[in-house]
């Protein structure tokens, strides 16, 4: 605990933190609907964000009519509003219980790669559960999970510190090195690039035939370390009933020296997985912006 973190800008997280503390004692039925209000509490306030998710349904759904959109983008909210509660269990209920709402699929081949001594990339995507599926990874196996550090100095602490004590590590998205070190001695590290990226490396991937700035690190990861790339889904599952997490095949071919190319392989794996469950991506997100390019300005 430093002592500018109990200086009053630190106060209103503090207070998020312990919210989040207290929902994730409440049981997974009710945690849900509250979820779902606040969700729809939030559809209905006039947010900048539903212009936001309006045009990424637009971008990647020109052929849905403006009455699809409106109910996608309702769900989308209840979706995130549920990923609140979502990332309370995450941050703060016991392994045990995680493991009780999930079912994993291809846990066997991770474990064979992992056995033999590679490395391991479970390449994940920014869906609205993104927070309790990176959870579920580091409760299933040992996994060092990589995250972006937060402008809020108190946010970034509690990730390393916290986070880190119920995973393998946590990894800065910007610690390459620490990536290539975990990946080398063959350990797994979760890993969830396609946000929109404009720094060091970055290129303009296809994305729903459109361009969007992206970290193309994946493909020189892999080539780096030898690693095998698997991807790593988790779908919310209906009812209360918990989540899928599918971990897919490792992708073949990557590397294939052209990172471009290897990235759009990711890219289109997203896309499939979006048109089968369209509500549950982060439509929040302005994942379409260009290197130089700010299409929501």
């Amino acid at each position: 605990m430093r002592p500018r973190f109990l200086l009053p800008a630190y106060w209103p997280l503090w207070a998020a933190l312990l919210l989040l503390r207290r929902l994730a004692r409440w049981d997974y039925p009710r945690l849900l609907r509250f979820g779902v209000k606040v969700g729809n509490v939030a559809y209905r306030l006039p947010l900048p964000q539903k212009a936001v998710v309006d045009r990424n349904l637009r971008w990647c759904f020109p052929e849905w009519s403006s009455e699809q959109r409106e109910r996608v983008a309702k769900e989308h909210f209840r979706d995130s509003g549920i990923t609140l509660c979502e990332t309370a269990l995450a941050w703060f209920a016991d392994r045990d219980r995680l493991l009780s709402l999930a079912e994993f699929e291809g846990l066997e081949e991770l474990d064979r790669h992992h056995a033999a001594g590679r490395g391991v990339i479970l390449l994940a995507a920014h869906f609205t559960t993104l927070e309790i599926g990176a959870r579920l990874a580091t409760a299933i196996r040992e996994v060092h999970a990589v995250y972006k550090p937060s402008k809020n100095l108190l946010m970034t602490e509690f990730f390393r510190r916290y986070r880190g004590a119920v995973s393998a590590g946590m990894i800065a998205s910007d610690d390459i090195r620490s990536m290539v070190r975990v990946l080398k001695r063959g350990g797994i590290v979760w890993y969830a690039p396609d946000q929109a990226f404009r720094g060091k490396g970055a290129e303009e991937v296809s994305f729903f035939e459109q361009p969007v700035a992206t970290n193309t690190a994946t493909s020189r990861l892999a080539e780096l370390t030898g690693a095998v790339v698997m991807p790593y889904f988790v779908e919310r599952l209906s009812g209360s009933t918990g989540y899928r997490v599918r971990i897919g095949p490792a992708l073949e071919g990557i590397p294939s020296g052209d990172s471009v190319a290897d990235t759009r392989l990711h890219h289109e794996l997203i896309e499939a997985e979006i048109r089968r469950l369209p509500s549950q991506y982060l439509w929040l997100h302005k994942r379409f912006k260009r290197l130089s390019i700010d299409p929501y300005v």
